[in-house]
């Protein structure tokens, strides 16, 4: 085709030469005729510009082109025949678009589509529905629309990996799971659930857990208290009574510490997250830790290392950060063989504070690690009775991790052993 169109372009330059000489030698001016020749060709060549360029300005979409000849009659039929794709492109392309639009609109969730500045650009009727949006909103940024603070810090901080609840911007009583996805040159695709029935099942899971725990917690204390006094006094009984009183006196203590946990988690769940702390020091409180470990690991003689950054501090609450750490070193002594290893780290660098305990124990497969923080998971339900674990160490190290702006990762082989690493942002450490 290239090829083609300039042989034609070549061929009609030489008719014009040659006409031009053809007069020339006629009237034996050569160069005047070349001049008009040519002034000919640009006027006849801007003529048809111009009819291309009035065409482009005022065709329809069914408007054929000018009449022309040769090269600027192939310009136009090319130029016609593209118009043409084009329209049947952007027919198929709107029709995508009103199916995608025609589904979404049944949606009971809300989509929104924002630009890569976050600018409202378009959203379904549930959108009206959960957060108020209206027609003039459009261009808008979506943090304005929805005023709230920790929708703006997670919508700012580019991390959406999970989702975000608030309650909504136009009914307090509803409650929302907000979702971002980017997706194109960095647009966002936000969907939002009405999650007020599951918001409400889960505080009065909350509110039932906290109040059953409670309510034991007494008749629990007065049971211990007397085996504790009937286990002073057992050379005064039946020899037959003494093994009995003392598995009694075993498993009040594991419901002791069963309602401890649930009375801890129900706490971390129904209590604001810690503000104005001082900086914890770290270092410090896992020498305590360790310490402890070394006498819950007892005669199973574990080598338990330590290596922490005694300058480097964190915010937070001291007691909550001793509760989850103390229940990552404890697991990692319960579940490590006699004489295995156990290593404490605690430092920093441009990512972030980071603590992680490695143990050489039995190590987990990778189909547990995704419900390991939920709440009573076991990875085997017949070592509950060998560690004394209540199934909630894990839980309460997630939710303490997330009031202190952390993350839990865990890494795991069979037979091998296992890491736990805590990751908190900069802004939660300091240097002394």
């Amino acid at each position: 085709m290239n090829q083609d169109w300039q042989g034609a372009l070549m061929r009609r330059l030489l008719l014009l030469l040659a006409g031009c000489l053809l007069i020339g030698l006629i009237t034996g001016e050569y160069a005047w005729a070349l001049a008009v020749g040519l002034a000919g060709y640009v006027g006849w060549t801007l003529h048809q510009m111009r009819r291309l360029l009035r065409w482009l300005k005022r065709s329809q979409p069914d408007e054929p082109p000018p009449d022309s000849h040769g090269l600027w009659g192939e310009i136009f039929d090319n130029l016609y025949q593209l118009q043409r794709r084009d329209l049947r492109l952007r027919g198929q392309l709107q029709a995508v678009i009103d199916r995608v639009q025609g589904s979404t609109t049944a949606l009971k969730d809300a989509v929104i589509m924002l630009d890569s500045d976050g600018n409202l650009e378009w959203w379904n009727p549930a959108a009206e529905r959960l957060l108020g949006l209206k027609k003039p909103d459009t261009g808008h940024p979506v943090t304005n629309m929805v005023r709230h603070p920790s929708f703006k810090e997670y919508f700012d901080s580019g991390r959406h990996e999970e989702p975000l609840e608030l309650s909504s911007p136009v009914n307090d009583r509803l409650w929302l799971q907000v979702t971002i996805t980017r997706y194109g040159n960095s647009e966002h695709l936000m969907v939002v659930r009405d999650i007020t029935r599951l918001h409400l099942l889960e505080q009065m899971r909350k509110d039932f857990v906290a109040n059953v725990s409670h309510e034991l917690r007494t008749p629990l204390t007065v049971i211990a208290g007397y085996l504790e006094t009937m286990l002073e006094h057992t050379d005064e009984m039946n020899p037959r009574w003494s093994r009995a009183l003392q598995q009694m006196n075993q498993q009040a203590g594991r419901m002791q510490h069963l309602l401890n946990d649930l009375l801890l988690l129900a706490k971390l769940e129904a209590t604001s997250p810690p503000t104005n702390t001082q900086p914890v020091a770290v270092a410090g409180l896992l020498q305590s830790i360790k310490s402890d470990a070394l006498a819950l690991s007892a005669e199973r003689n574990h080598d338990i290392t330590l290596e922490a950054d005694p300058t480097l501090l964190l915010k937070g609450s001291e007691a909550e950060l001793r509760s989850a750490f103390s229940n990552l070193i404890f697991n990692a002594v319960k579940y490590t063989p006699a004489g295995g290893v156990i290593q404490i780290r605690w430092w920093c660098n441009e990512h972030g504070a980071h603590l992680a305990v490695q143990d050489s124990g039995i190590g987990i497969e990778s189909k547990h690690l995704p419900r390991l923080t939920e709440r009573f998971y076991r990875v085997d339900s017949s070592r509950a009775s060998n560690t004394g674990g209540t199934g909630l160490g894990l839980a309460i190290v997630k939710h303490v991790l997330l009031r202190h702006q952390g993350r839990l990762d865990v890494n795991s082989t069979p037979g091998k052993g296992s890491i736990f690493t805590c990751h908190f942002p900069l802004s939660q450490a300091s240097v002394q």
